[in-house]
């Protein structure tokens, strides 16, 4: 067994904590999509959206947010193998993963105003 392997459920639960908050320290852009998605979020309970849409909301929030992780962790991996030095592939994989988070942030922004719209239109 690996020594970096968690041992048991409990220490699986505790790395996870500690990799979220050590997202959370590092790279503002969490921050700002969890502001965001909260904002979001009450927004559509505030609106008294169905269930389902609140679901989708939280899949989406979460989608954003996960797929920021993983790219900062992609990049934590990258520059530690490179030392920060820089390098033409290194900074290909890292516009990647940059590229994966643009795309499914665009996709939320894109699903909140078909979700929200609607509601927003029968208010008036």
């Amino acid at each position: 067994m690996s020594k970096y392997k968690a041992k048991g459920v409990k220490n699986s639960f505790k790395n996870a904590r500690k990799g979220v908050g050590a997202a959370l320290k590092s790279e503002i852009n969490i921050r700002i999509h969890i502001l965001i998605g909260i904002f979001v979020f009450i927004l559509g309970m505030l609106l008294d959206l169905s269930l389902t849409k609140l679901c989708i909301l939280l899949l989406i929030i979460s989608m954003v947010i996960s797929t920021e992780m993983i790219n900062t962790a992609i990049e934590f991996t990258i520059d530690s193998v490179f030392h920060n030095k820089y390098s033409q592939l290194a900074g290909l994989a890292k516009d990647i993963s940059a590229g994966a988070v643009m795309l499914v942030a665009i996709t939320s922004v894109i699903i909140g105003f078909l979700i929200f719209i609607p509601e927003i239109i029968k208010l008036f």
